[in-house]
């Protein structure tokens, strides 16, 4: 497993609906090395700290191998790094692989993970097609986001180890279902509930969800 890229966004405005918003999700490339504190990486800015950001969400990782599949999908030579608003591109790390609760070194920089990334309408904005939102969503290729452990510097080409996997064992691509109506989804929330890890947002999400 490997640390791609480091993406970083200043705010950007954005034409919505006839009205101008701010964005951080027009992420770019840096050159390293990037120190990484509690809320997230030096130099990036989030701008909806509802639905981003926060100790829970302060790094939003998506893998190269998700990449691939969208360049396919979509019928595109190629994206650049940043393209999705991650701050991670990784590779090695694809969602069915990926537990909510594991723990990860990137240099000196430890890190845990806690929920999926669910995308919002910014998504649709940054990949010119509103509908790409609901294919994201239901792609099981939604990345995922991690909250940091200990503080570090990070540079692009850093090796990622697993230090530890969680016992539930739920990984990105299934713990999606808790938040899709289906035939596994109760199965899924009580899963994800036994994390200890799992992001506060989503504790309180699952649990109104919960029959």
């Amino acid at each position: 497993m490997e640390l791609l890229a480091i993406s970083l966004a200043e705010p950007k405005q954005v034409e919505y609906h006839g009205r101008s918003i701010s964005t951080g999700i027009y992420k770019e490339p840096v050159e390293g090395p990037v120190k990484v504190g509690t809320f997230g990486l030096e130099g990036d800015v989030q701008v909806d700290l509802k639905n981003h950001g926060g100790k829970d969400k302060a790094i939003y990782v998506y893998t190269v191998e998700n990449y691939r599949f969208w360049e396919r999908e979509l019928n595109k030579s190629s994206f650049a790094f940043g393209q999705f608003g991650e701050n991670f591109t990784v590779s090695g790390m694809p969602d069915d692989t990926v537990h909510i609760g594991d723990i990860f070194a990137i240099g000196k920089l430890v890190v845990q993970v806690t929920q999926p990334r669910v995308p919002c309408f910014k998504l649709g904005i940054r990949m010119g097609d509103p509908s790409f939102v609901d294919a994201f969503l239901n792609s099981g290729r939604n990345g995922f986001y991690f909250r940091v452990l200990e503080e570090g510097e990070v540079n692009s080409g850093d090796t990622i180890v697993r230090l530890q996997q969680d016992e539930v064992r739920l990984n990105i691509r299934d713990a999606m279902l808790a938040i899709i109506k289906g035939p596994r989804q109760q199965e899924i929330i009580e899963r994800a509930l036994r994390i200890e890890a799992l992001s506060e947002s989503w504790q309180e999400s699952l649990k109104k969800r919960r029959k």
